[in-house]
């Protein structure tokens, strides 16, 4: 998994890339090596970048290790790592495009708007969120909620 040092908290998903270990990654980047599908469809989650926007607003910095992960079933799991992949053959799609120009968020090609948001509703499902009636600030809250329980837990 690629993931940038900077990127705009404008976006609805956060421009995670997916590579091989034979790439050689510049100082831009971060490359978290053998990562799941599954995990991979967490982290490209909607509400994750609402989630960071979120955080952003706190008065301690966290980001990415302080993330509620939720709990999936078998098919759960099985659900988001299809999404997950779906979002990786939407980018394909559009193969001179940059992750910067895929998620642009009026130029976003349909395809790739559509197997996010099935990622949504199956990452969503795995922490018991009803995608159709839970907004994106609810899920915030619940999120925060999680987060304070595990950190009580510790």
């Amino acid at each position: 998994m690629i993931v940038p040092e900077v990127f705009s908290q404008r976006r609805r998903y956060l421009p995670i890339g997916h590579a091989d270990t034979e790439v050689i990654c510049s100082n831009t980047v971060r490359f978290i090596p053998d990562i799941s599908l599954c995990h991979l469809g967490v982290l490209i989650l909607n509400v994750r970048m609402a989630w960071m926007r979120a955080a952003k607003k706190c008065p301690i910095p966290f980001v990415y290790n302080n993330f509620p992960w939720p709990s999936p079933t078998g098919p759960q799991r099985a659900a988001i790592k299809k999404a997950a992949q779906a979002v990786l053959g939407a980018r394909t799609l559009c193969p001179d495009a940059s992750l910067a120009d895929l998620y642009d968020k009026p130029a976003m090609p349909p395809e790739l708007r559509k197997a996010h948001q099935q990622n949504d509703r199956a990452v969503m499902a795995a922490y018991g969120f009803d995608v159709k009636t839970t907004t994106e600030s609810r899920c915030v809250a619940e999120l925060m909620k999680l987060y304070q329980a595990l950190a009580q837990e510790k």
